[in-house]
């Protein structure tokens, strides 16, 4: 009970709910959407169906195929080291269990996508004008934020006492 009472392991359900949303949204959208169909939503957000066959910014995207394999490689690497690193870590620290869960959680997803489809289906789509970001996915954005707790982390303790001003 220790492991998931007392240490990070104890954030497993965030990253259960975080798999479970990332997997039923990329459902509906393989289910609703035409390869590169869009629906407007906001007049800087739409849904649009792609594959990524790459990493972040379908880095290596026309590499062959042999990249699919190399990211789930990746993507089981990292999900070991950092589940470990989570059943190390005290109660204390919020910030970088949760950024480690939901690193996690983001790279099963993807994970996930690889292993079925042999691409990641993305559908988020962020645009202003001529300007668009790359297209991405739930488990991308749980990725991002937990790389943003990570490094808020890494500047930041959680288990130095609140200081008192003495003036």
């Amino acid at each position: 009970m220790r492991l998931f009472n007392e240490t990070g392991w104890r954030f497993w359900w965030i990253a259960l709910l975080v798999l479970v949303a990332d997997q039923l949204s990329k459902i509906w959208v393989l289910q609703n959407f035409t390869l590169g169909e869009s629906i407007q939503l906001l007049p800087v957000f739409n849904f649009t169906y792609a594959r990524n066959y790459g990493a972040a910014f379908s880095f290596l995207g026309d590499a062959g195929g042999w990249q699919r394999w190399l990211f789930t490689a990746i993507a089981i690497v990292v999900t070991c080291v950092l589940s470990v690193w989570l059943s190390r870590l005290q109660r204390s620290q919020l910030k970088l269990s949760l950024a480690l869960v939901l690193i996690v959680a983001g790279a099963i997803g993807n994970l996930i996508d690889r292993s079925l489809y042999g691409y990641v289906v993305d559908f988020l789509h962020v645009y202003y004008q001529q300007w668009h970001y790359p297209i991405f996915n739930i488990a991308d954005c749980a990725i991002t934020i937990g790389a943003g707790l990570l490094i808020w982390d890494s500047f930041s303790s959680e288990d130095e006492p609140a200081q008192t001003r003495t003036n």
